[in-house]
This record gives C-alpha cells, sequence and structure tokens, in this order.
C-alpha cells in the first residue's frame, strides 16, 4: 500500500525490477480499462535510463495479452513525448524519437504519427514548440503522464527555474544536465546539444494522473526536497506536490531520505 506525503502517493519497492513490475500493472491496467471503454486518451511518455527498464516490462506485458485487445490498443495508441533535443534529426541514434522507437515503436508496430515528439529539426525551434504544445491540446491532453527526476529537480526539461505555468518552449540545459546525459553522446557532455524542446510544467501539470519513477541513491535527496519541502520555481518536480492524482515510485535507495518510508 502507498503512503502519502500531501497529495502523492508514493510506493516504494526493494529493488528496480520489482519497481518496474509494480509500475507495469498500473499502467498495463491502465491501458487495458481505456481500451474496453475506448476512452484513450494521449499518453505522456518519458526517455532516459531509468525508463529503459520499465519500456521492457511494458512490452513483455503487452505482447502477453490476448490478439484482439493488442490490436485495438495499436489501433488507438497516441502519446507525446516530453521533450527532444534541439538540432538532432529522428534518424540520429541519439535523439528521444530514435529513443522511443527503438524503446517502444518497433515492438508495438506503432507508426511515426502515433509517437508524436517535437522536431528537433525545425527551422524555428521556438515556432515549433508552439505547435507541439497546441498539437497536445488539440488532441484532448494527456490522460497518464510518465516522468523521470533529474538530479537538478528538474522533470521533462523544465530546468530550475520553472514556473509552474510554464508552456512548451525551448530550453536551455543545464551543465548537471548535459553530464547527467552524456552517456548517450560517448560520454562527453560537450556532445550533448545545449537546448531542448520540452513540454512545460503546464502541460504536466494538466495531465489526468502522474507517475514519477525515482531509482537509486544518487536521487534520495533531491527526491526528498522534491516532495517534502516548499513547492519552488528552483525544484521544478517540487509542483507535483499541486496535482491531485500524482504516483512516486521508488526503490530503497531512492526513498532513503524519506522518513515515512525508511
Amino acid at each position: 500500500m502507498p503512503q502519502f506525503l500531501s497529495s502523492v502517493a508514493v510506493h516504494r519497492r526493494p529493488d528496480p525490477f520489482a519497481l518496474m513490475e509494480a509500475i507495469v500493472d498500473q499502467v498495463a491496467a491502465y491501458l487495458a480499462k481505456a481500451v474496453e471503454r475506448e476512452s484513450f486518451k494521449p499518453l505522456g511518455m518519458a526517455t532516459g535510463r531509468t525508463m529503459e527498464p520499465f519500456y521492457e516490462a511494458l512490452i513483455q506485458r503487452l505482447t502477453s495479452w490476448p490478439a484482439p485487445q493488442l490490436e485495438q490498443l495499436k489501433r488507438c495508441w497516441l502519446s507525446f513525448n516530453l521533450d527532444e533535443y534541439v538540432g538532432l534529426s529522428p534518424g540520429d541514434s541519439r535523439s528521444f524519437a530514435a529513443y522511443m522507437e527503438a524503446q517502444l515503436g518497433c515492438h508495438l508496430e506503432l507508426s511515426p504519427c502515433q509517437l508524436q515528439l517535437p522536431d528537433g529539426t525545425a527551422k524555428d525551434p521556438g515556432v515549433e514548440a508552439r505547435r507541439y504544445g497546441s498539437a497536445l491540446h488539440q488532441a484532448g491532453g494527456i490522460g497518464l503522464q510518465l516522468l523521470g527526476l533529474g538530479g537538478n529537480g528538474h522533470v521533462g526539461f523544465n530546468e530550475p527555474p520553472s514556473q509552474p505555468n510554464s508552456c512548451c518552449r525551448v530550453v536551455t540545459l543545464q551543465r548537471a544536465t548535459r553530464i547527467q546525459n552524456a552517456s548517450a553522446f560517448g560520454g562527453s557532455p560537450d556532445e550533448v546539444p545545449e537546448q531542448a524542446i520540452t513540454l512545460g510544467l503546464n502541460e504536466i501539470l494538466a495531465a489526468e494522473e502522474i507517475h514519477l519513477i525515482v531509482t537509486g541513491a544518487a536521487k534520495a535527496e533531491i527526491l526528498r526536497t522534491a516532495l517534502l519541502d516548499p513547492c519552488s520555481d528552483e525544484v521544478p518536480a517540487s509542483w507535483l506536490q499541486r496535482h491531485s492524482r500524482v504516483h512516486v515510485w521508488v526503490d530503497d535507495a531512492a526513498c532513503a531520505h524519506l522518513p515515512l518510508l525508511s
């Protein structure tokens, strides 16, 4: 059973494997209900190393569904990713578009139009950001939003400071974020693009429900700050406290500084 910090439900599992299985239970149940009711709202998808075992477990679960149910899910699937690097094309293996195709699209045989991401090669990234935010709005907004947590408290690429009413926009990535994401760029932070297009906190907080996945001891202190300290632009993830349906999924290492769970 989850513990509660403010309006946030925190679900603890001993290790990342058990954690991903528990999250997939929740997400698969959400998808099954949406297919049954024919009320599929766009999913909000995240990328990064934390998400890789989630997508692996999700694919295993979904491909075990009865064929008619899985085919119906494939037909109605529509997701919007949080962000994309400015300057990277979908064909670039380091892009989030390529990540989503490798982790999800090719396994479920989804078309590119079903996996929506900002166009990192757009001539005017600012115009593209506004187009992407408008496309999400026209699609009905996000039903279930998946999030990871940055070491500096960012969600999506909403770097601190970020206000809760911030919308889809072009952002400059902080050095700490470029270091955190360097593994996809040969280990060099200097190779990580300096800018990205990201959904803002406004679009994220408009989701019907939010699932934040946090693993590892390195995130324990920033997670404590995000959940227990007052909301602040300097810790963008802290604004999740204001949402009525937030689930935080943590392994033992990540929740070491949460007094209700340690």
